[in-house]
This record gives structure tokens, C-alpha cells and sequence, in this order.
């Protein structure tokens, strides 16, 4: 009878100690690409288009997940007949902003997420990502991406699925979602001990480049 009694405890303690991921495929991460190894990307320029571009972000925890959305500062982006070749865009970190939340409850978690146990955005106001290489994919509007990310002053190279949802003579529109593991650029904060957050964040990226 006892241990019946104890098997509700256990399984609350171990719930209480783990954070599932929110969805996405988890980015390959490696060392990153040396400035000198990077190819001048092929084709005309197409510069991001800030207020038609955005990225939401997603992390989760215990007892549930916040999203919100940080604004993209400036990019571009190369395209060679249509095709992608590469680009490099850089966010404002200053601007990093919870969207489920209201009032006292979104300014103390907007306040704790730029502090520097999260992204200190105080000493590095950006996070910056350079496409180091753009490979076809299963279709002509799919791209496996790989670029130089950096945060916190960390950069390292990841890679992820990209589709291409418009590209025209004036106008290119890419679509991508990912994972990341923090902890790799220094964003180790645990969270509570009873209500721990996820290792992963979720990006969904879209950007929207024109001439």
C-alpha cells in the first residue's frame, strides 16, 4: 500500500524536474565557419524587408510556454535565378518581447529574458546570422541552409530547412523553423526548481527581401 501511496509523489517530482521542447526539427550544430572560408554568394542582392519580416520565438516549461518576437534590424539576401545563395540579417535583441503575456506579468518575464542570465542584451544588443552555405533541397522552393550564428558573443554554425515561398524579379520570401539547444551560446538559465525550461527555443523565421 505504501508504495502505491509513493508512485503519485515520485511521478510529481519527476514531472517537476523536466521540460519537453517545443515543436520543431533541432538545427545540426557545428563549429563555426571561418570569414575566410565564406564564398561571396552568387546573384543580385535583395535587401530584408524589416517590417514584413519577423521572427517568433518559443520556449517551454513545466507548467506550459511563452512565445513572443524579436525584430530583425537589417539583411539580405542573394538569389541566382531564382535560387537562393545566401545572406546574412542581424536582430535587435533590444526589442525581444513576450506576445502571450499582459501587463505586470509580461514586463517582469520581457525584463528577466534581456537580463544577462538570459541575453544580456546590455553588452550584446544583437544576435547576427551569416548564410555560410544554401543547398537544394527535395523540391526547387526547398534550401538547407547553413549559416554562423551568434549570440551572447558565441557564434557557431548551424543548419536547418528552408522553403522558399515566393521568388520573383523584385521579391523573395523564405519560411524557416527550427531549434536551437541555449545552453550552446550561454543562455543557461534553469528556470525554477519546480518549474524547469526547456534546453530548446524555437525560431520560426520569415523573411521578406525585395529590390
Amino acid at each position: 500500500m505504501k508504495k502505491l501511496l509513493l508512485l503519485p509523489a515520485i511521478a510529481a517530482v519527476i514531472m517537476s524536474s523536466c521540460a519537453g521542447n517545443p515543436e520543431g526539427k533541432k538545427a545540426e550544430v557545428q563549429d563555426s565557419v571561418a570569414t575566410e572560408q565564406i564564398d561571396t554568394p552568387a546573384g543580385e542582392v535583395y535587401q530584408v524587408d524589416v517590417a514584413q519580416s519577423k521572427v517568433v520565438w518559443t520556449g517551454t516549461k513545466v507548467t506550459g510556454a511563452h512565445t513572443g518576437t524579436i525584430a530583425i534590424k537589417s539583411g539580405t539576401l542573394s538569389v541566382d535565378n531564382g535560387v537562393l545563395t545566401g545572406g546574412t540579417f542581424a536582430l535587435d535583441l533590444n526589442t525581444i518581447s513576450s506576445t502571450d503575456l499582459e501587463g505586470e506579468y509580461k514586463e517582469k518575464l520581457d525584463g528577466h529574458l534581456k537580463a544577462a542570465d538570459f541575453f544580456d542584451v546590455a553588452k550584446f544588443p544583437e544576435a547576427t546570422f551569416v548564410i555560410t552555405k544554401a543547398e537544394a533541397g527535395a523540391t526547387p522552393q526547398d534550401v538547407k541552409v547553413s549559416g554562423n550564428l551568434t549570440i551572447k558573443g558565441v557564434t557557431k554554425n548551424i543548419s536547418f530547412d528552408t522553403k522558399v515561398v515566393e521568388s520573383t524579379a523584385t521579391t523573395i520570401k523564405t519560411e524557416a523553423d527550427f531549434n536551437i539547444v541555449r545552453a550552446d551560446w550561454g543562455v543557461s538559465y534553469e528556470g525554477k526548481k519546480d518549474d524547469l525550461i526547456s534546453a530548446e527555443i524555437n525560431f520560426k523565421v520569415s523573411l521578406v527581401a525585395t529590390k
